[in-house]
C-alpha cells in the first residue's frame, strides 16, 4: 500500500509539475519563441559539430567519410605527444598564457578603479571613450599597424631610435620580443573593454560605506583596498576562473600573423599548430586529437580552479 501510494504520489507530482509548465509556457509564449533562434544556434554550431570529434579517433579520409574511415583510437594522440613539437607548442602556448594573464587581470580592475574615483564626468567620459576604441579594431588592423610602426626602415620606433642615436632593428624578427609584443598589444587593445565588467561591480558598493570610511578619516588608498576591492572581489574570481580555463587557448589568428621564420620557436602555438597540421598539410584526424587534448585541459583547468576557489572561499562557477 506504501509502495502504490507513494507511486500516486509521484505521478500526481509530475501531472502538477507538467500542468504548472503547460501554464507558464501558454503564458509567455513569447519569450520562449525569442529562445528559438539562440537554441537553434547552439545545436546547429555547437552540439551538431560534436559529431565530428570521432575523427580525432581515425584515420580520417574525406573520401570515405567520417564513419567510413579507419579506427585507429588513441594513435593520433600518441603521435602528438610524441611529436618533437609538443613540448614546444605547450611551453609557448603555457608562457604566453600565464603573462597574458598575470597582466591583464590585474591592469582592467586598477583602471575600472582610477575610472570610479575620478571626479571629472568629462575627463572620465574622455578616458572611457578613449581605452574603449582598440577594443573595435579587428586583429587584422592590429598587426598591421605593429609592422607599420616597427618597420626597421620607415616605422615611428625606427625613426625616434634613429634620431636618439641608436640602430634600427627589425623588432618584429626577435624571438625576445615576441611575447611582449603579442601581450602589450592585445593589454593596449581589451584594456578599457575589459574594464567594464568592474566599473559595473563597483557601481553595486554601497556608497555610504565610503562616507563612513571618510569621516573615520581613511584615504583613497585605504578606502580601495578596504571597501572596493572586497565588494567586486567575486567579480574578480569569476573572471579569474574563466580566463584559467582557456589558458591554452591563444587566438591562432594574431599569433600566426605576427609569425616568421626568426621568432617560429617561440610564437608557434597549438591553435597555430593545429591549423598548419589541420588545414595546410591536410592531417585532419591528427589536428583534431591537438585540439581535442586542448579542449580536455581547458576543461580540466575550469574545474580545478573552480573548485579551488569554492573551497577557500564562497565564489565558484557551479
Amino acid at each position: 500500500m506504501i509502495r502504490e501510494t507513494e507511486g500516486s504520489l509521484d505521478i500526481a507530482t509530475k501531472r502538477s509539475l507538467y500542468i504548472r509548465a503547460k501554464k507558464e509556457i501558454k503564458k509567455n509564449w513569447q519569450v520562449y519563441v525569442m529562445l528559438i533562434p539562440l537554441t537553434a544556434f547552439y545545436i546547429v554550431f555547437y552540439l551538431m559539430p560534436l559529431y565530428g570529434v570521432q575523427i580525432a579517433f581515425r584515420n580520417f579520409s574525406p573520401s570515405k567519410g567520417i564513419w567510413g574511415s579507419d579506427w585507429v583510437g588513441l594513435d593520433n594522440f600518441k603521435k602528438f605527444f610524441y611529436s618533437p613539437y609538443f613540448k614546444l607548442v605547450i611551453k609557448n602556448t603555457f608562457l604566453i598564457s600565464i603573462y597574458n594573464l598575470a597582466v591583464g587581470i590585474p591592469l582592467p580592475i586598477i583602471l575600472a578603479l582610477i575610472i570610479n574615483h575620478e571626479r571629472n564626468a568629462g575627463f572620465k567620459r574622455v578616458v572611457q571613450t578613449i581605452s574603449y576604441a582598440p577594443h573595435f579594431i579587428s586583429t587584422v588592423v592590429i598587426v598591421g599597424m605593429l609592422k607599420m610602426f616597427l618597420s626597421p626602415y620607415n616605422g615611428i620606433v625606427s625613426i625616434i631610435v634613429n634620431a636618439l642615436g641608436g640602430t634600427a632593428q627589425n623588432y618584429m624578427a626577435k624571438p625576445e620580443l615576441f611575447r611582449h609584443l603579442y601581450v602589450w598589444s592585445g593589454v593596449w587593445q581589451n584594456l578599457g573593454f575589459s574594464a567594464i565588467i568592474y566599473i559595473a561591480a563597483l557601481t553595486a558598493v554601497s556608497p555610504e560605506l565610503h562616507e563612513a570610511a571618510v569621516i573615520d578619516g581613511a584615504n583613497v588608498l585605504k578606502r580601495i583596498w578596504h571597501i572596493d576591492i572586497p565588494g567586486i572581489l567575486p567579480t574578480v574570481v569569476i573572471m579569474t576562473i574563466l580566463s584559467i580555463g582557456s589558458i591554452l587557448s591563444v587566438g591562432y589568428e594574431k599569433v600566426y600573423l605576427m609569425q616568421n621564420d626568426l621568432n617560429g620557436d617561440v610564437s608557434e602555438v597549438i591553435s597555430t599548430y593545429v591549423y598548419k597540421q589541420g588545414l595546410l598539410s591536410a592531417k585532419y584526424s591528427y589536428a583534431s586529437a591537438a585540439g581535442l587534448f586542448n579542449s580536455v585541459v581547458n576543461f580540466t583547468m575550469l574545474v580545478i580552479a573552480n573548485y579551488i576557489s569554492g573551497k577557500l572561499g564562497e565564489t565558484s562557477l557551479f
